[in-house]
């Protein structure tokens, strides 16, 4: 599942490291630039501005969250930071200390604006991006793609058609079955497919796709490589400018909304440098805004049949008083983000009906625990007179939910992702959940014989039973009977091996 975490990104990342530690592939962030201005949103302590230390505080601010970046990077993952000339050498040291200065791939010059200004000596017109992986040696499967060591041979082919010479290249690939291309039959032939069967017809229209024998082959062309060798210099000027995209977003979204999104085409060719071989890839932008990076995961899936995901993360800012963003109902910067994703997806199915992709995405939003973790017996918050009428008072915060108590509660495992499936056992009881089909917790305010024995004849049994403590009421044989029976069967199951997970009461 893709999704969108509103909140404190320092606060989100180290919630992520909890669920995505060592699973992210590629992360592009587009910070706030260091203004000096005193008005700076996040809450860090460290960040309060001063005039004399506006280097030092805005770098500490940058510095603690790449390092849980970093833990998050998978080993072949990298990481790209859009930064302007004011701090994009303090920037560059503090990322060399953090990722190593062998790890730093490039300084990409990205022209962001064609526009002069008159009020400067030199007026600029770039930002830099900031290339890093976790490990530069995972860049040597890459080296071809990004064109550190280009393939011009075998071009030998030529329709006359004024396109040039190029050479034909399988559609289907070693391993589609095993990295999930979509299996389909076209002109006769069944594969898994590099593209959805959309795509594929649209490039069989083009001419760009023929058949040869029982096979069918993609032409690539020789100047298509040699733009493809391009994408390793350090000079991005065709990738899209900052009015474009501005004037891009205002006709997706039908009016004036966010003053400074990125081009899509500048995300869109950082995915291609770095997962065109993994449609599985995990993309995480946790400085989001407009969420540009979600929609060019979108589209770019859509091209060839990739499953890659997105994350976004976004402070939830409000948008200025008297901005066009305001004035069309925006109230923060994070309404802004869904309501993009969601409509360049609507875009997306309504001109592909039949793209197999997934444009839905899950919107979580970093909050206090809904859990009473302590006593209350102790501290003497609950009215005795009251639980029999309003039993959740027991464990959980007055308005707390089913689904957040859930959430919290998988984000105290250890390595459960925030986007597995939710499925309520309405068979069960009411307020019973299964969680990534591992992990049930049951929310139920009185466990009973008949409900434990529905629990345990569950196939395939979860990993995990979490019951609240108080459901047993003063039944404390049932509870250690519970408790028993259950563990007994997950250590059948698990054979050998050592169950991880039993039996938990909160």
């Amino acid at each position: 599942y893709n999704f969108l975490l509103e909140g404190d990104n320092l606060h989100s990342l180290k919630l992520l490291e909890k669920t995505h530690k060592g699973k992210i592939d590629v992360i592009y962030i587009d910070p706030p630039y260091n203004t000096g201005s005193k008005d700076f949103i996040y809450n860090d302590v460290q960040v309060a501005y001063e005039d004399t230390f506006r280097h030092s505080k805005w770098l500490s601010f940058m510095a603690s969250r790449l390092k849980l970046a970093k833990r998050l990077l998978s080993k072949k993952g990298m990481i790209f930071i859009s930064i302007d000339d004011n701090e994009s050498m303090n920037l560059t040291k503090i990322c060399d200390e953090i990722f190593g200065e062998q790890n730093r791939i490039a300084m990409i010059c990205h022209k962001s604006r064609a526009s002069i200004s008159n009020d400067k000596i030199i007026s600029p017109n770039h930002n830099i991006v900031l290339f890093y992986a976790k490990r530069v040696d995972a860049l040597e499967a890459k080296r071809r793609m990004i064109g550190l060591d280009p393939n011009l041979e075998g071009f030998d082919l030529n329709d006359n058609d004024g396109k040039g010479d190029y050479r034909l290249v399988p559609v289907d690939g070693p391993g589609g079955a095993k990295k999930g291309n979509p299996f389909y039959t076209f002109l006769g032939v069944e594969g898994y497919w590099r593209f959805s069967k959309t795509t594929m017809k649209e490039k069989f229209d083009k001419g760009l796709v023929v058949k040869r024998g029982n096979s069918l082959y993609q032409k690539y062309y020789k100047s298509t490589a040699v733009n493809t060798r391009r994408t390793a210099t350090t000079w991005w000027d065709d990738v899209g400018l900052t009015s474009s995209a501005t004037s891009r977003l205002k006709g997706l979204m039908g009016e004036a909304t966010f003053d400074t999104p990125k081009p899509l085409e500048l995300i869109d060719r950082m995915l291609r440098m770095i997962t065109f071989d993994d449609k599985e890839a995990i993309i995480l932008d946790f400085f989001s805004g407009a969420s540009t990076t979600a929609h060019a995961v979108m589209n770019y899936n859509l091209e060839n049949g990739g499953n890659r995901k997105f994350i976004m993360v976004q402070l939830q800012e409000k948008t200025l008083e008297n901005s066009e963003a305001r004035k069309n109902g925006y109230s923060n910067i994070c309404e802004i983000g869904k309501e993009r994703i969601r409509r360049a997806g609507d875009k997306i199915k309504s001109e592909h009906p039949d793209a197999d992709i997934d444009i839905g995405f899950k919107v979580f939003r970093t909050a206090d625990t809904n859990i009473k973790w302590n006593s209350l017996m102790d501290i003497g918050q609950v009215d005795m007179n009251q639980l029999e009428y309003t039993p959740d008072l027991v464990d959980f915060m007055p308005e707390a939910n089913d689904v957040d108590i859930v959430y919290e509660l998988m984000l105290r495992q250890r390595d459960v992702a925030l986007s597995e499936s939710l499925e309520q056992l309405s068979d069960i009881g009411s307020r019973t959940y299964l969680y990534a089909s591992s992990y049930l917790v049951c929310l139920e305010t009185q466990i009973t014989e008949e409900l434990v024995s529905k629990l345990a004849e569950l196939d395939p049994l979860p990993i995990k039973f979490i019951f609240r403590d108080s459901a047993f009421k003063d039944d404390i044989a049932l509870k250690d009977e519970t408790f028993r029976r259950l563990k007994a069967l997950i250590e059948k199951n698990a054979g050998t091996s050592k169950p991880t997970y039993t039996v938990e009461f909160i």
